[in-house]
Parts: structure tokens; sequence; C-alpha cells
């Protein structure tokens, strides 16, 4: 596989218990590099635009409101098929269904407070990446 670059956010969930720093350790020690960075407070506006895939969903309100309620870190990972590592990495979204060592099995708290957010394909990686970054803030 190539190199690639996927979208990365650790929740709410996981920055108000401050494991910003363990999720990325499991994050890089996975073989991915942290290109681009920064810590943000979504407003609910912000949320439902970037999760407006979801609009019709029944959590999408719930998602909205929980991503606006506490500062996030996104960021841009960059590795050997980046997609698929960070996947892996993640876990299952339901954290009782996750892998053992993944990080949802490791610091989710429910499904909804799952702790993380991974791009799924190449495009949605695209667009998630260019909605929080401009091409100077990656510098990999």
């Amino acid at each position: 596989m190539a190199i690639q670059r996927t979208f990365s956010i650790i929740k709410p969930d996981a920055t108000k218990r401050n494991l910003t720093g363990a999720i990325n350790a499991k994050l890089e020690a996975a073989g991915l590099r942290i290109v681009a960075q920064k810590r943000i407070h979504l407003s609910k506006a912000q949320a439902a635009v970037f999760y407006a895939v979801h609009k019709e969903r029944p959590f999408y309100d719930e998602l909205c409101e929980f991503m606006a309620s506490e500062p996030i870190v996104v960021q841009v990972l960059e590795g050997e098929d980046a997609i698929a590592k960070n996947r892996e990495v993640m876990g299952a979204t339901n954290p009782a269904e996750a892998a053992e060592g993944t990080i949802r099995k490791e610091f989710a708290l429910s499904i909804g407070e799952n702790s993380v957010h991974g791009s799924d394909a190449e495009d949605t990686a695209k667009e998630e990446i260019a909605y929080f970054f401009s091409g100077l803030e990656l510098v990999g």
C-alpha cells in the first residue's frame, strides 16, 4: 500500500479525561505520524456541518451536542495504509465489540462517547481534512 493521510478526532469524552497523549501514543505506536494537529471547541453549528452526512440518523442531534460539549483535538495522520490502520487502532464503534488493545476498548465510555473519529475512505479523509486544515498547516 501507499502512504496515505487520514483525519482523526479525539472526541470530548477523551479530551475531558486528558487522554490525548495516551491516544496519540497508540496511533504513533501503530506507525501513524501526526502531521497536523490542533485543539478546538466546535460550535453546535460547526458540528452539524461536519456531521451533515448523518443528518437523517436518529443520533444526529445528540452527536452534534456531544461534539460541541468540550474541546476536541483534530489531526491529520500519515502512514502506510493510514485509513485502514487508523480504523484498526480505533476499534469497533461499540467499545464492547472492540478488540483488546484498541483505543475504543481501552478508553471509550459508550457507543456515543467512543473517544475517537476516523475517516472511512480516501474521499472522506480529504473532505474532513479540508474542513479543519489549510494546506499550510499540513507539515508532513
